[in-house]
């Protein structure tokens, strides 16, 4: 694992660079949406099933701030579903502390979520979106734990907690 990706991640974290890229990724629209998928809905119908900041981070792509989703410090067994339409995408065993301020897993429920590249920023990211409404979740990066090798970065804003 390169050694620049988790103080690059960490200093982003620090300095509260989560709202500009949030900006950023605004400003461009919500190209994961352009396909369709099992769940769809107006925009006005998604505005009113979601809080502004849900509707904001599912359906425009942006990022929530760092450190202030309680889903981060969440260590209970469940799913974590998509807040959008309740598509189950990671099991709670699947969650580690990745220190970055946002729920992170190692690997998401096989054929819950889809990817595409995110050249918004400087340089390309994987970005991950709920394989039934298209809803935008985070980014995936290759500086996890094993046995993947890859932290799934969430907005919990993005996602809802169900106990088991």
């Amino acid at each position: 694992m390169p050694s620049s990706v988790p103080s690059r991640r960490r200093f982003m974290a620090l300095l509260g660079l989560g709202g500009a890229a949030a900006a950023l990724s605004a400003c461009s629209g919500a190209s994961a949406q352009a396909k369709a998928y099992p769940v769809t809905r107006s925009e006005a119908d998604w505005r009113k099933r979601l809080s502004a900041q849900q509707f904001a981070v599912l359906r425009q792509e942006a990022t929530e701030r760092p450190f202030s989703s309680p889903l981060d410090k969440e260590k209970r067994k469940g799913l974590f579903a998509c807040a959008g339409c309740g598509n189950a995408l990671y099991a709670s065993r699947t969650k580690f502390d990745s220190g970055t301020g946002w729920p992170s897993f190692w690997a998401s429920i096989p054929g819950a979520v889809g990817t595409r590249i995110d050249r918004k920023l400087i340089y390309p990211r994987t970005e991950v979106h709920c394989a039934d409404c298209g809803g935008h979740l985070g980014h995936i990066f290759d500086d996890g734990p094993p046995p993947t090798g890859k932290r799934h970065c969430i907005n919990g804003v993005a996602l809802a907690f169900r106990p088991a």
